[in-house]
């Protein structure tokens, strides 16, 4: 490209589109702020604002930031949250000049305060409050790799924007109240450049005597000095030490822990200083969610990538590793292995049900719903229908067998296949008659037409399973949508006899409906939740979170599955392809599913308090979702709507 009209960073290219057509980015117009006089020449980002080297602005969480985002103005950061949720936003940074030596275009330290109330309690960084860098994958912003707390660096490309994305997780017993705190972003000198401070020229010696001789100046004198001279002299000391430290020694700042020993006087005079303000009211998310949103993770994904073998120890600590990091999203995770003509041996706990690890998965509180496995899951000395019967028996006697469930077959499509499910589900039911038997369905039997059409079919299919099934999930892509064929579905169960009416999604649904599939817009991925809500499903089922193509090594770059719309199966990915961390590594869409599940939530006490009309009639009238084809675009509903739940339904003494 011929650049003699100007460096490639004065240039602002409009968004790229998405891959399944949500955009990358919330519009586009030529009113981008561009600073009027760009630095030339060799810049020394230690004496220079940091607000004249790069754009720092916010963004919502719905937002997909990729790499031409626009700056915006930046403005303080207001959140509302109840307590046992999650709020996040998104800090985008973007260079206006390059101001270092190497390719990119310089580096900026990011940290952040601890929140604080005027009551004096406080969210604290690095345990309620974390920072994540949003990374593209197919060119859409996608994955969250974690850094650095309470301090960490990023280095910027020149022309690009990068993506910060701030969670703010609220204990349970968090006091309500107004709490406050910074996100700091300082210009700092590369790598290349701080190579200097290990090897000074004269110059750059007498500075630095000049500055420590000033210092010892300042605090020699003070014998016999009041009181408030003396701190004084020592306050200007402490000044000049720490600027005199932050700009000769900067590499090591982010590996001496917390920079609030240099913060004050040292940089805020160049920093930029992003205002949050969080509302933390007297609502607490139940503990248990209120919708079972039930996951599937392939152990074998886990086996092959991570080299385990099925049942060893080392096994076990992964699934362990994935459970327990999924209950943090209010997600029921279920492990899975796919056999023939799609029969699925799915189960939450590894262990068998005598085990003590048995009660320790199965009574988290965080756990909606689990499931049982109807053959072991691992090779043991009992025939499977002994092992069967023995399992049920031992749950049955549990307080948390109201969560259980079978999850037998996946998607059945003919005769013989619905067969296999009634014969499965008839072997349980005489150990258990009050077992729960999910089926997953989009379609009736194929060679037993029960209908004159497929739509007609498909509503007959629990009036054909009955008794074997009790959860009946559907496919949200048979409504298209008609939003209205729900009642159609829903008049066929009978609740009265335990009956559910569940849902998913997967290849199905396409754009532009709700779905979770990369390059959606974030407000699509969030409406997934929405229209559970709206439509009247008492659960949801997600076939695979981590089913990405077959590797052997945990570090091998992630592919999605051929034939399946991208991100479609894949919600996290493996820790070690990004970093030396094993910690999964959550997307932008699991978060929104999260931010989904607590809607949920706030929809549920809205409509406890004026009816569950009401609470649809608030869901359409402020714009959020009116339906599979009509939800916001935007951000902006989400917050009238859970502002109106905050004002409708908290104490009137608060």
């Amino acid at each position: 490209m011929d650049n003699a009209g100007g460096t490639p960073q004065d240039v602002v290219v409009p968004p790229v589109e998405g891959v399944a057509g949500g955009g990358t980015a919330y519009g586009w117009s030529d009113g981008g702020l561009h600073g009027t006089n760009p630095l030339k020449g060799s810049i020394d980002p230690l004496e220079v604002p940091t607000a004249d080297l790069v754009h720092v602005w916010c963004m919502p969480s719905t937002a997909n930031v990729g790499p031409q985002e626009i700056p915006r103005h930046l403005e303080p950061v207001n959140l509302l949250a109840a307590r046992n949720e999650r709020e996040s936003v998104q800090i985008a940074i973007r260079p206006k000049v390059s101001w270092s030596s190497s390719g990119n275009a310089g580096i900026v330290q990011i940290q952040c305060t601890d929140l604080s109330s005027t009551s004096g309690d406080r969210l604290l960084v690095g345990q309620s409050i974390m920072f994540r860098r949003v990374v593209s994958i197919l060119g859409v912003p996608d994955a969250l790799v974690p850094l650095d707390h309470p301090v960490s660096q990023i280095s910027l490309i020149p022309g690009e924007t990068t993506a910060v994305w701030v969670s703010i997780d609220v204990p349970s017993a968090q006091p309500p109240g107004q709490y406050e705190g910074e996100f700091i972003i300082s210009a700092v000198k590369a790598e290349s450049d701080r190579s200097r401070s290990q090897c000074l020229n004269r110059g750059e010696k007498h500075r630095l005597y000049t500055e420590l001789r000033n210092c010892l100046d300042t605090v020699e004198p003070i014998e016999g000095k009041p009181l408030d001279e003396v701190v004084e002299r020592v306050k200007s000391a402490t000044t000049s030490l720490r600027k005199v430290l932050l700009s000769t020694f900067s590499e090591f700042f982010s590996d001496n822990g917390p920079v609030d020993m240099m913060d004050e006087d040292a940089i805020s005079n160049l920093s930029v200083r992003v205002k949050l303000n969080l509302t933390v009211w007297d609502f607490i998310l139940p503990a248990t969610p209120s919708l079972p949103a039930v996951f599937g993770i392939s152990d074998t994904v886990i086996e092959d990538r991570f080299g385990v073998e099925h049942g060893s120890d080392e096994w076990y600590e992964a699934l362990e590793q994935h459970f327990k990091w999924l209950l943090q999203y209010k997600i029921s995770p279920y492990f899975c292995r796919w056999g023939d003509s799609m029969r699925v041996l799915t189960y939450t706990c590894p262990w068998p049900a005598g085990h003590p690890k048995s009660d320790e998965y199965l009574s988290d509180p965080r756990l909606a719903a689990y499931a049982v496995p109807y053959n072991q899951a691992v090779s043991g000395n009992d025939a499977a229908k002994d092992y069967l019967q023995k399992e049920v028996e031992i749950l049955r006697t549990k307080s948390h067998w109201k969560k259980a469930y079978f999850y037998l077959w996946d998607e059945p499509l003919n005769l013989e296949q619905y067969d296999s499910v009634r014969n499965m589900a008839s072997e349980i039911h005489a150990y258990a008659p009050d077992a729960r038997v999910l089926t997953t369905y989009y379609c009736g039997p194929s060679d037993a037409p029960l209908a004159p059409t497929p739509f007609e079919a498909f509503v007959k299919v629990p009036k054909f399973l009955r008794p074997h099934t009790q959860i009946y999930c559907t496919s949200e892509w048979v409504l298209g949508n008609r939003e209205d064929l729900v009642k159609d579905i829903v008049s066929e169960l009978q609740p009265e006899s335990g009956e559910e009416w569940w849902t998913y999604v997967c290849m199905g649904p396409s754009d532009p409906h709700p779905n979770w599939h990369l390059g959606m817009r974030g407000t699509q991925h969030r409406a997934v939740m929405w229209r559970v809500w709206k439509e009247g499903g008492t659960g949801f089922l997600y076939w695979g979170a981590n089913c990405y193509e077959k590797a052997t090594v945990p570090s091998a770059e992630i592919r999605f599955r051929r034939g399946l719309p991208p991100g479609d199966g894949v919600l996290f990915y493996p820790g070690e392809a990004f970093s030396s961390s094993s910690q999964p590594v959550a997307s932008l869409r699991l978060e929104r599913i999260l931010s989904g599940l607590q809607d949920i939530e706030y929809l549920k006490l809205y409509a406890s308090r004026y009816g569950r009309d009401e609470g649809i009639a608030l869901l359409e009238k402020t714009g959020v979702y009116l339906g599979p084809e009509r939800y916001t675009l935007e951000h902006m509903p989400i917050d009238v709507m859970r502002g109106e739940i905050f004002n409708t339904c908290r104490p009137m003494h608060e």
